[in-house]
């Protein structure tokens, strides 16, 4: 059987976990070095919590600039435009009608017959003025209604629904 390793480099093991120490102590050891410097970075931040420049950034605000660097408002802004499509033309038209498309400045809506293709014309200036207030940042130049299996099918929901 082997001795112990404490015994063979003739280390004193009553001394051995105090020498360690001292030794890590010496040579820049994390032990009490970062316990204090945590505790003293601790200490700062309480202290200069709430102090300008100290107050995190809301997450909304981090997103929109990630947004804007990203030119992703167009694309959010159809988002949400078709998410609150029944508050801004009222819960009938928004039944019978879909934000189709929205490309270069023209917003396509598709409507699921002619007579609400003609309902949603009649609306135009007041759906535009309405947009454009509620969605800032929406460069929208021209609003196209198109009955159903005008041009825009892939949004199309049932056979002959129109959708």
């Amino acid at each position: 059987m082997k001795p112990p390793i404490a015994v063979t480099l003739g280390l004193d093991p009553r001394r051995l976990p105090a020498e360690t120490f001292e030794r890590l102590a010496e040579h820049g050891g994390y032990v009490m070095r970062d316990r204090a410097s945590r505790e003293e970075r601790s200490r700062k931040a309480w202290e200069s919590f709430g102090a300008p420049g100290r107050d995190p950034s809301a997450f909304g605000s981090v997103l929109g600039a990630l947004a804007d660097r990203g030119r992703w408002t167009p694309h959010l802004k159809t988002a949400q435009l078709r998410n609150h499509w029944d508050e801004i033309v009222g819960p009938a038209i928004a039944a019978n009608t879909v934000v189709a498309d929205f490309r270069d400045g023209v917003l396509a809506i598709r409507a699921a017959s002619p007579v609400w293709a003609d309902q949603l014309r009649w609306l135009l200036p007041e759906l535009s003025a309405t947009i454009r207030e509620r969605l800032d940042g929406l460069d929208i130049r021209e609003i196209r209604v198109t009955g159903p299996g005008t041009g825009y099918d892939r949004y199309r929901r049932g056979r002959r629904n129109g959708f």
